[in-house]
């Protein structure tokens, strides 16, 4: 493993690559407040190799007192409400919450009305709308990259 490490660093001289930015990073706590699972199959490709977020200093916490972002998918039942609330309450400041596909969105492609609590901006300021049922991995993580950049706005539409 050691040696794969030092050959990679060569062969980042001999092509004179900067060095890693390894001063952003990004906490992501994920809540499926009641999905069809699409998005989170979709979430979990943006760690494949082909978009790596990790080496971009995003990365997954199990606990919302370590995370940056409350990245929040599926139209918010009922029953999730609460726990959602409280996972946004224990995010230390300043927090963000993203919306992650078109039910989180309110498009009400998922759910019953009867049972479900509305979309998240209903329930908790969100910065970030990651639109699509679902969105690509791509389209989440050049979202989750611009919170990370800074040069994301208040909202991602397409």
């Amino acid at each position: 493993m050691f040696a794969l490490l030092r050959d990679l660093r060569h062969l980042r001289r001999s092509l004179a690559l900067p060095p890693p930015d390894r001063g952003r990073s990004l906490a992501v706590r994920h809540v499926d407040a009641g999905s069809c699972n699409g998005c989170e199959h979709e979430l979990t490709l943006t760690a494949s190799p082909f978009c790596d977020l990790a080496r971009f200093g995003l990365g997954i916490v199990a606990s919302p007192r370590h995370a940056d972002v409350l990245l929040v998918s599926g139209a918010v039942t009922r029953r999730m409400r609460e726990p959602l609330l409280t996972a946004y309450a224990a995010m230390p400041e300043p927090r963000r919450v993203a919306a992650l596909g078109d039910c989180a969105l309110g498009r009400e492609v998922l759910g019953m009305p009867d049972d479900l609590a509305g979309p998240v901006e209903d329930l908790l300021p969100v910065d970030l709308r990651i639109p699509g049922c679902p969105p690509p991995p791509d389209a989440i993580a050049e979202a989750l990259l611009g919170l990370v950049d800074g040069r994301q706005g208040p909202t991602l539409i397409r």
